[in-house]
């Protein structure tokens, strides 16, 4: 049973941010800017009103407040990342968010929140954004809690993200503003450079 995700209810973010950036040549992917701002910063700002904000990932300067830790082993992929944040989380809703996702806002994180249920039976156990084409992107969703501890193996090193949560009932929400756009190449970055100067002009960050 999923926990309840009621308006003002605290909730925790996990943001995994231990990826090696290969195809940026390994540069510290969380780092790049998109609009001036870090990618990491950006999506610490999604979940401004978090109780605790934890990123999984070697220490960074961020505008802030947040709880570091490591996955093991470092490189260990998401899930192995996952593991580490969940053990620092308190909150019975969990945000688990991919480093790279320049468009978040917590109105976002706010309608995931809402769509993740009351607690009540038949609720589903996350909230996760699906992209234009209807696919679930399982790395901008919420979360309860206890459910993720519970299905997170004993040994997360090198194990898929869909794998883990592919047993657990989703709640699939689409929104407008390409919130779920994440940066994995230089190409997506350039496209979210374009993004966000448009979304400037037009009034939007």
């Amino acid at each position: 049973m999923a926990a309840a995700a009621t308006p003002g209810e605290p909730f925790d973010a996990v943001v995994l941010a231990g990826g090696a950036g290969r195809r940026f040549g390994g540069a510290d992917k969380a780092a790049i800017t998109v609009a001036g701002t870090s990618l990491l910063d950006r999506v610490l700002d999604a979940v401004e009103d978090a109780e605790r904000i934890v990123v999984v990932g070697p220490s960074r300067p961020v505008t802030r407040h947040v709880y570091w830790t490591r996955e093991q082993p470092p490189g260990g992929g998401p899930v192995a990342g996952l593991a580490a944040g969940l053990a620092v989380v308190r909150a019975p809703v969990v945000a688990v968010l991919a480093v790279d996702l320049p468009f978040l806002r917590p109105a976002h994180v706010r309608e995931l929140r809402n769509m993740l249920g009351s607690g009540r039976a038949g609720a589903p156990a996350g909230a996760v954004l699906t992209d234009d084409e209807g696919r679930d992107q399982v790395l901008a969703g919420v979360w309860s809690s206890a459910a993720l501890r519970r299905a997170v193996p004993p040994t997360p090193d090198g194990v898929a993200m869909r794998r883990v949560v592919r047993e657990l009932p989703l709640r699939r929400v689409a929104l407008p503003g390409r919130p779920w756009c994440d940066v994995d190449s230089p190409a997506d970055l350039a496209a979210a450079q374009r993004q966000a100067t448009g979304d400037a002009q037009g009034g939007g960050r």
